[in-house]
């Protein structure tokens, strides 16, 4: 397997192709759970996009699968000590990122992200998704997927306690929500790929 190191996160992304992130943790809830993982990654590569995922297993391991079989680079972005500790990479991984510390393999999925598809998981997939979140609202209005309902419930929360609301000067256009694989579908359809990846 080949390290990657992916170019600047704007200039040189119209000559890469389009980048979907996606953020899922190890222990899917139900199979239905996975299988959506799964069929978001064929949708994805379907539509032209390379995934940037953990590179571990559970549904980050489903959507690689459902990427790699419509022939999309999967990309895993990892830690350099940790890759180990942190076990193998899934079998659909086509390349890897190892960088030095959380910050710096936050900024690499964000800078990189022409979208961010957001969905179960745990401390460490809740950490990845509210930093998507918060550099949508204060770097680059990156398009942020919550998908199935467990991340519903979640977005869900976060509104209704006020730790996430609009404001005039931080609009929250860019999340979106998605119950279903035909439903993520008719989104990816229709996303307006100008407003993607920002300025």
């Amino acid at each position: 397997m080949n390290a990657l190191h992916l170019a600047g996160p704007a200039s040189d992304r119209a000559r890469e192709g389009l980048t979907a992130v996606f953020f899922g943790g190890v222990r899917p809830t139900s199979d239905e759970e996975e299988k959506l993982a799964e069929e978001i990654g064929q949708a994805l590569a379907r539509a032209g996009y390379q995934l940037l995922h953990g590179g571990y297993n559970g549904l980050m391991e489903a959507a690689a699968r459902g990427a790699s079989s419509e022939g999309a680079l999967v990309t895993a972005v990892t830690l350099i000590d940790k890759h180990g500790e942190w076990g193998t990479f899934n079998p659909h991984t086509t390349t890897s990122v190892h960088l030095p510390d959380l910050g710096a393999r936050l900024n690499h999925y964000l800078d990189h992200a022409d979208f961010v598809v957001a969905m179960d998981g745990g401390i460490g997939t809740l950490h990845e998704l509210t930093a998507a979140i918060y550099y949508a609202t204060t770097i680059r209005p990156v398009p942020v997927f919550l998908v199935g309902p467990a991340t519903l419930r979640l977005l869900a929360f976060l509104r209704k306690e006020k730790w996430l609301y609009e404001t005039p000067t931080r609009p929250l256009g860019f999340l979106h929500t998605v119950e279903s694989a035909d439903a993520f579908r008719h989104c990816l359809a229709t996303l307006d790929t100008a407003s993607i990846g920002g300025a």
